[in-house]
């Protein structure tokens, strides 16, 4: 977690960029990650010496061993005046970030930096304030990014502004929305994980947390004085390549997107993610990822973008052969079905259109989850999740790729633990939020699905629809022309009122208007 300090030291650093007339959030987060990068870079570099030094052998470098070289690394350039470091950075050190990996391709991609150079290609300062950009370098060099644990936390903490401020009509989805996910999926160091449509990154990022919390010993994550991460337990460090280079993968067509989620995961300890520039829903698609484009992930976590209608003409034919649509949310279930291998889940949000639409191709990609694979779950999210950008209704949907569906689980959140107004402010006490509530009724029921438990028992503890959990047979669903709302299926119960003979009231109002006449009646005489 974030000392108060470190967030008090952002949130002053944020002003100072909004007077210094930067006020996009995204610029001002994008402009941050460019100076994480040099120290980072640099520490690299120390790091690297300092193995080499012990060791007496040689390394690759990644800044050149002359003096104009040296003068791109961070320690070597942060004391320069504000005049002379905006030009330095401007035309020296950002053009620096562009040939990393490219010159020497192994190298890059070693060290986990080819990719992410691939972003840096227009990467430019726009903090024209010498006081803005000098405060700036100042909070980079204080930030403690050696810690692993706490460096997530800073990125998330700069991104968590966004959902505040608002991007352009973009928005990140809810921290502990993702989470509830990730929970609900349960992601193990062996898998490959993707998604679709990254943003920031915050599935990947979040998902390695998640993979940090649950697969180490009690005690965590530690850094030696090289800057290297460490498990105090063994269980994720046999998979620590896999992790670092082969479990991420993100998809976007936004650069400046790529750059930040690329950040991102460094600063959550996987240098070599794979954050990729492309359009999921693309025929390109298939030229530039045609392994990953069908039978490849292990796991798709997603909240794919619900901005209406594509240009069939450049939309991937084989994702067009599973749903005949225009409509990006249905497009982009049918991709994630196609990317996954045989038995790979996904847990993916979609607008409540898709589960209750009634057009043909919803009911042909609904027909397609439950006939053709097996669709585990829906969850069903207040209205307000998120707000204030957008106050559509959501659900969570879980699938698993092949088989067949024999029942739904069904689960009704109604609070998120944050009020449902453009405020979000989060609440506490009793039945402010049911998602834990969710995480916990999904695992008793995996639990007895994966026991090969009978149905008669599942139905006994799931079978009661007036609840908030419950299941529905698929032979149901099916016969309601596919429709997976929780409305549709949910039993409400109505508590009969029980009210006294009219008579009795009556009697009773007379009684008062008696009372009111004598009040008067005395009030009068007083006069």
């Amino acid at each position: 977690m974030l000392t108060g300090k470190i967030r008090t030291d952002i949130d002053k650093l944020w002003e100072k960029f909004w007077t210094g007339g930067i006020t996009n959030p995204l610029t001002v987060i994008e402009q941050i990650s460019y100076l994480m990068f040099a120290r980072m870079l640099d520490m690299q570099e120390d790091v690297a010496e300092r193995k080499a030094n012990r060791s007496g052998n040689a390394f690759d470098r990644l800044f050149p061993d002359t003096p104009e070289g040296q003068l791109l690394r961070w320690k070597n350039f942060r004391n320069m005046s504000g005049k002379e470091l905006h030009k330095h950075l401007k035309q020296k050190v950002y053009p620096f970030f562009a040939k990393l990996g490219i010159a020497d391709g192994e190298r890059g991609e070693r060290e986990g930096l080819g990719h992410i150079s691939e972003y840096m290609q227009d990467a430019d300062l726009e903090i024209k304030n010498e006081s803005v950009l000098a405060s700036a370098v100042e909070m980079v060099n204080d930030l403690p990014l050696t810690q692993s644990d706490v460096k997530g936390d800073i990125y998330e903490y700069l991104l968590s502004k966004l959902t505040t401020a608002g991007i352009n009509g973009q928005f990140r989805t809810p921290r502990h929305i993702i989470d509830a996910m990730i929970e609900l999926i349960a992601p193990q160091p062996t898998d490959v994980i993707c998604d679709p449509s990254c943003g920031t990154a915050g599935f990947l990022a979040r998902t390695m947390e998640y993979l940090n919390r649950e697969h180490s010993s009690e005690s965590g994550i530690f850094t030696d004085e090289d800057g290297n991460q460490h498990f105090t337990g063994d269980q994720l460090e046999p998979y620590r390549q896999h992790i670092n280079t082969e479990m991420f993968w993100g998809f976007d067509f936004d650069t400046t997107m790529l750059r930040v989620s690329s950040m991102n995961m460094m600063l959550h300890g996987v240098n070599g993610a794979n954050i990729r520039y492309q359009d999921s829903l693309s025929k390109s698609i298939k030229e530039h990822y045609p392994r990953q484009e069908q039978n490849y992930f292990d796991v798709v976590l997603a909240n794919p973008p619900f901005k209406g209608s594509l240009d069939e003409s450049n939309t991937n034919p084989d994702v067009l052969g599973l749903v005949k649509t225009k409509k990006t949310e249905l497009l982009f279930v049918a991709h994630i079905l196609r990317s996954l291998k045989l038995g790979g889940r996904a847990a993916v949000i979609v607008p409540d259109g898709v589960v209750f639409g009634s057009s043909k191709a919803h009911q042909q990609l609904r027909q397609e989850l439950l006939e053709n694979n097996q669709l585990e779950g829906i969850v069903s999210l207040p209205s307000g999740v998120f707000k204030p950008y957008a106050g559509v209704s959501t659900a969570i949907i879980i699938f698993t790729k092949g088989g067949s569906t024999e029942r739904v689980w069904f689960y009704d959140v109604q609070a998120d633990g944050y009020s449902l107004d453009d405020k979000r402010t989060e609440l506490k006490g009793e039945g402010s939020n049911d998602l834990p509530g969710a995480i916990a009724q999904w695992q008793v029921y995996r639990q007895m699905v994966d026991g090969n438990i009978s149905d008669s028992t599942i139905n006994t503890l799931f079978g009661d629809k007036s609840k908030k959990a419950f299941v529905v047979p698929a032979e149901d669903i099916a016969a309601n022309k596919y429709d997976l709302s929780i409305n549709r299926y949910k039993k409400v119960m109505y508590l009969q009122e029980k009210y006294e003979d009219p008579k009795v009231i009556m009697q009773r109002l007379k009684g008062l208007e008696q009372e009111i006449q004598a009040n008067l009646d005395e009030l009068e005489g007083m006069l």
